[in-house]
This record gives C-alpha cells, structure tokens and sequence, in this order.
C-alpha cells in the first residue's frame, strides 16, 4: 500500500503509465500491479522513471498472468527492450515476490 502523497508526486508518471496499459489493452489486476511495483522503487533521476515504468508495466502484466512481451511493452513505453530486461526481476524482488526461473 502506497501513500496518497506518493500517489500525487507522481501522478504524471502514473497517468503515463495508464495510458501505455490502456494501449497494451492490461488487465486492471496487471495495471493495479504495475502501479505497485512503480511505486515501490520509483528512482530519483527523472531519466530512469520511463524505464523503471516500463518494467514495472512488463513485471505487472507477468504477475497477473495477462503477459506481453518485452518487446511489445518497450514499444508502447518508447524504451528499449534492454531497460526493461535489466530492471524488471529487480522490481519483483523488491517488491517481495519471486521471478520465474525460465
């Protein structure tokens, strides 16, 4: 659970983060998820947040069984596929869960 002040800090960034599900056309479980995961370890630097987005995004779609590949996530979030490969096992762990082991 995350706090109402969080929430508006970053508001923008959540609200971009909406929009890329909605064109992902995620779950509301793998778009709640997402909005968890961001929050949980949003980074100072503005220039890691579209990233860290974007993996959050990826990672929440995993966990609610309504996957999308990282290229297709990357796509939508203007990102390299890389950023999130590198950051989305990361943000689960993080956040207390566990990655697939594939």
């Amino acid at each position: 659970m995350h706090s109402a002040r969080d929430r508006i800090e970053y508001e923008p960034w959540l609200e971009d983060l909406s929009e890329i599900a909605e064109r992902l056309e995620l779950s509301t479980e793998a778009r709640s998820c997402a909005v968890d995961l961001f929050l949980t370890d949003v980074p100072s630097s503005d220039r890691s947040k579209q990233a860290v987005l974007a993996a959050s995004l990826y990672a929440g779609s995993l966990v609610a069984g309504d996957g999308r590949t990282q290229g297709a996530v990357a796509e939508a979030a203007d990102v390299s596929r890389l950023s999130i490969q590198s950051r989305w096992k990361e943000l689960l762990e993080s956040a207390g869960l566990e990655p697939p082991r594939w």
